[in-house]
């Protein structure tokens, strides 16, 4: 039975299978409030006469006292909407008990839906926010997850992603990059909300990062920088264009760089973005200056300085003293040691000589500040007056000219070799995509092996049987390059129509009669698909006959390839990644990054090697034709270890024994020049 009680009829009950307080009352009184009661009290009888327990409905019950206590309602006069109910204990507590187990809360997805349909009446968050007594960042907060990017909301109305996830996608407002790490992670069950958010934030910077104090909002929003409010923690806002800010620091930087330059007549002023120069002077030689020498009004000061302490100091001595005259005497000591020690601490004297040889770092504080560096530096060993010691050899010892190409990253970092194979099936994978245009280069290439003698060694780089070669393994969850694709394109597009005979016979038959283009397709294809990413000895990086190939094809990697952070950047070391920002950019590209995180690179250099970055043109042109030297196909040998390997199959002299085998070289081997270590193959 349904009916109204005064709400002063009514009290709480031992019954109730809740014993646990209600939360969130001050929400529920804000319903009532705009829309009163909208689901009835399950209540029984109770004593005195004419009083009510309630069963089920405590909190629409505490929500409605609260207004009652506020003065909103009078509790004598304000209708409840009731069901009655009787039984015995066991009766009313079971029913108390079906009634909370049954019910069944909105999801998340479903309060974001909503919120965002009331938004769209009410055109107020706050409004929103007083009429379900929730603040304002909550309806925020939800607002934001009911603009995630599609998938991602699907996913959590789905079920298939957390709360916890939903927010961390939903801490940035880019629905592109919400996708992009959705893409990435969103299935995988090894990543946590913390992975996400962090992924999310290397495309972001704090708004307390130096370089966003040192740019101010102010100049990054007008140069069409975007900041957002994050609504999930208490980080404070994120810009979520960290290279624009960058750019503008760097710009900042190097015209402040460029004026101490000139303002002290020193060879170089360098701009970082950071207070630590660790790894950026290890090529370069700390100088060591001597102090000015004193001027005689500093030297008599220094003098009259020495013979006022000793004085202080042995009037101390005396017993007699009072204790306010020695506390005096004291504090003069500490003022003439200060002094004294001001006047020796005078700034390295700077010759004429040694100013055009000599630099500094322009470094940038933790508040956003520039300040000069110190310590001088040369790019050379040079000798200050009177110095009559050795030159100090190079800052740097370590050579490369006995690493494998392959092994050698930038800055003379080996690769791994899990990431020297996966490079060079891809690069294996740009020629076999090339040669599908040319199956006449391909049917030279396939009878040139086939006659040859020596080809059981397997080196001319292809098993032409038309067997598998056997790949290094590769990530199965890394997307499909545009080299793979073109070749899946082309084997879709073969005539198979003569496979479908009974016998070898029937099919041998049936291929005679396709026409000459669908068998030169079929040739090309084979021959595409037999090629071997890697050669079977340790001084030779790319076969010579790929090399040769290659060149008849005209390959350029750098269109077929370009580097990102799951198959370059993210697998070698922050110095790696700097040495190759210094190789496309020079110093003040690399020094922009120096005081960043490697993830926060890695995304940073994928932008920058797409072409997406804001940058110099020059910059840009340097990262789009870029790849790393596994991927160079004009990169045969290490010098000295296969004299004649750069020779072309048809000269004299070329012969088995041109590809003498080495021993493996170890990436610690003392001894290594890079620009030494490899050979054209032309």
């Amino acid at each position: 039975m349904t009916q109204t009680v005064k709400l002063a009829k009514l009290k709480r009950s031992e019954k109730n299978v809740r014993t646990t307080p209600p939360k969130n009352i001050e929400a529920m009184a804000a319903s009532i409030r705009a829309r009163g009661i909208m689901q009835n009290l399950l209540v029984t009888a109770a004593r005195p006469k004419g009083m009510f327990e309630i069963i089920a409905g405590d909190r629409r019950y505490l929500g409605a006292m609260m207004l009652a206590e506020a003065g909103e309602i009078v509790a004598a006069d304000y209708d409840v909407p009731v069901k009655i109910i009787t039984g015995d204990e066991a009766d009313l507590r079971e029913v108390s008990l079906t009634e909370n187990f049954q019910r069944e809360q909105m999801t998340v997805a479903e309060e974001c839906v909503a919120f965002q349909h009331f938004l769209k009446t009410d055109g107020d968050v706050d409004a929103v926010a007083k009429r379900f007594g929730q603040t304002r960042r909550f309806i925020e907060g939800r607002l934001r997850l009911a603009d995630l990017a599609e998938p991602i909301f699907e996913a959590l109305a789905a079920g298939k992603i957390s709360y916890e996830m939903a927010k961390a996608y939903g801490s940035t407002a880019d629905k592109a990059k919400q996708e992009r790490v959705f893409e990435q992670y969103g299935h995988s069950s090894y990543v946590n909300a913390d992975q996400i958010r962090r992924a999310i934030a290397n495309d972001t910077m704090k708004a307390t990062d130096p370089i966003a104090i040192l740019v101010g909002a102010d100049a990054y929003v007008a140069a069409g920088g975007r900041i957002e409010r994050e609504l999930f923690s208490e980080d404070g806002d994120r810009w979520t264009d960290p290279e624009l800010a960058q750019t503008l620091a760097a710009t900042l930087m190097e015209a402040e760089a460029k004026r101490l330059g000139e303002e002290l007549g020193i060879a170089w002023v360098r701009p970082v973005a950071t207070t630590s120069l660790y790894g950026i002077t290890s090529d370069l030689h700390r100088v060591t200056l001597p102090a000015a020498p004193l001027t005689v009004e500093e030297q008599t000061r220094c003098d009259e300085i020495e013979e006022r302490v000793q004085v202080i100091e042995s009037d101390m001595e005396d017993e007699g003293i009072d204790d306010d005259t020695y506390a005096a005497l004291d504090a003069e000591s500490d003022r003439l040691r200060e002094e004294y020690q001001a006047i020796h601490d005078k700034a390295p004297e700077l010759t004429d000589e040694v100013k055009g040889q000599v630099g500094v770092f322009l470094t940038l504080g933790r508040d956003g500040k520039m300040t000069l560096d110190t310590t001088y530096y040369s790019e050379t060993p040079i000798r200050l007056p009177g110095d009559d010691r050795p030159l100090p050899s190079s800052p740097s010892s370590r050579r490369t000219a006995d690493l494998p190409p392959e092994a050698v990253a930038p800055g003379g970092k080996p690769l791994s070799a899990r990431l020297h194979d996966e490079l060079a099936v891809q690069r294996r994978d740009i020629l076999a995509a090339s040669i599908l245009g040319d199956p006449g280069l391909a049917l030279d290439y396939m009878l040139f092996c086939l006659a040859d003698p020596s080809h059981g060694y397997g080196r001319y780089g292809t098993t032409v049987r038309a067997g598998r070669p056997q790949d290094p393994q590769m990530p199965k969850d890394q997307p499909a390059t545009q080299a793979q694709v073109a070749i899946a394109e082309a084997r879709e597009g073969l005539d198979t129509s003569w496979t479908a005979g009974a016998n070898p016979v029937e099919r041998f038959e049936a291929f005679r009669a396709l026409s000459d283009d669908a068998k030169a397709a079929w040739l090309a294809v084979v021959v595409a698909t037999s090629l071997e990413a890697k050669p079977d000895y340790s001084s030779v990086t790319t076969n010579p006959l790929h090399a040769r190939l290659a060149s008849i094809l005209e390959i350029e990697p750098a269109k077929w390839w370009r580097p990102t952070s799951a198959n370059f950047f993210d697998r070698v070391s922050k110095g790696t990644l700097l040495a190759l920002l210094t190789s496309v950019g020079g110093a003040p590209l690399a020094a922009r990054y120096m005081a960043s995180k490697k993830g926060e690179i890695s995304t940073s250099c994928e932008k920058l090697f797409a072409g997406e970055a804001i940058t110099e043109p020059e910059t840009k042109e340097a990262a789009l034709a870029w790849v790393p030297d596994a991927m160079r196909f004009d990169l045969v040998s290490v010098a000295g270890a296969d004299e004649a390997i750069d020779d072309e199959p048809g000269d004299e002299g070329f012969d088995d024994d041109d590809y003498g085998d080495t021993d493996d070289l170890g990436a610690d081997d003392a001894g290594i020049d890079s620009d030494e270590a490899l050979i054209a193959a032309e």
